[in-house]
């Protein structure tokens, strides 16, 4: 006759290899998901954000087509127009750039539309800039979102973008590392835009929405920002990695700009 003891250890031990089994199989998942997020998903937004790049650069160097029915005023189909120049004073809102140089099209960019392209040489950085921060349409495909509602390159204002710092192509993981006179430029069909680094606010609340306002200035560090009109550009991303909880604020202002 078997011993009830005997039984009940086979079955602990039975339990015990089970526990062990399952404890294995969600740590490989979790090991799964977590090269998911951090490599493939780089892997593969960086992918699609280079060939994002190449097909604008493609675009760009088509001959420019001439719109058939010529309007009042003989407009052509990708008009070129002369940029503002900066009406304040003041060191803070000098004239950033020589007149006549082409502003962006007429035609504003459509909503998760890449239409530009930035290059930080000092993080070896080039990515599509694309209309928009939604998750889904821009940043998840490695692309850097422009804000809506404030400023495109070359106008006067604030050109505000946004970028992953962590994941799906993490474009923003190392601005903080710029420093004071670093150049950030953005390329349109139309024009190069070249910004220098100014300042910098190493964090700030997701709610501080004073740093993407046409003269940027945290309304939470009320000391850290500017005071005059000008040409701006805020580049935000999440702090510290791997963490949503504040933003990291890089900010610069237009210095030259040449028509393409």
């Amino acid at each position: 006759m078997r011993s009830r003891g005997g039984g009940a250890s086979r079955f602990l031990a039975r339990g015990l290899w089970a526990s062990a089994e399952l404890v294995v199989t969600l740590g490989v998942v979790l090991l799964l998901l977590v090269a998911h997020q951090l490599w493939w998903t780089n892997r593969e937004a960086r992918a699609e954000a280079g060939r994002t790049v190449q097909s604008l650069r493609q675009e760009w160097d088509e001959p420019a087509v001439v719109d058939d029915q010529v309007g009042e005023g003989g407009s052509l189909d990708r008009a070129r127009e002369g940029s503002p120049r900066p009406s304040a004073s003041g060191p803070e809102a000098e004239a950033p750039a020589p007149s006549g140089a082409p502003a962006r099209p007429r035609s504003a960019p459509r909503w998760d539309q890449a239409y530009a392209v930035l290059r930080i040489p000092r993080i070896g950085l080039t990515a599509p800039v694309a209309e928009g921060t939604s998750k889904g349409g821009v940043l998840d495909r490695g692309y850097v979102g422009h804000y809506a509602r404030t400023a495109q390159a070359g106008q006067a204002g604030n050109f505000a973008l946004a970028g992953h710092r962590n994941t799906h192509g993490e474009p923003f993981r190392r601005i903080d590392r710029l420093r004071s006179g670093d150049r950030i430029t953005v390329e349109t069909r139309d024009a190069v835009y070249t910004y220098t680094v100014g300042k910098r606010l190493a964090r700030t609340a997701p709610s501080d929405s004073g740093v993407i306002a046409p003269v940027p200035r945290s309304n939470i560090t009320t000391s850290v920002g500017y005071s005059a009109p000008g040409y701006y550009l805020t580049l935000t991303t999440c702090t510290p990695e791997f963490s949503s909880r504040y933003r990291l604020i890089v900010w610069g202002k237009l210095t030259s700009m040449r028509p393409r």
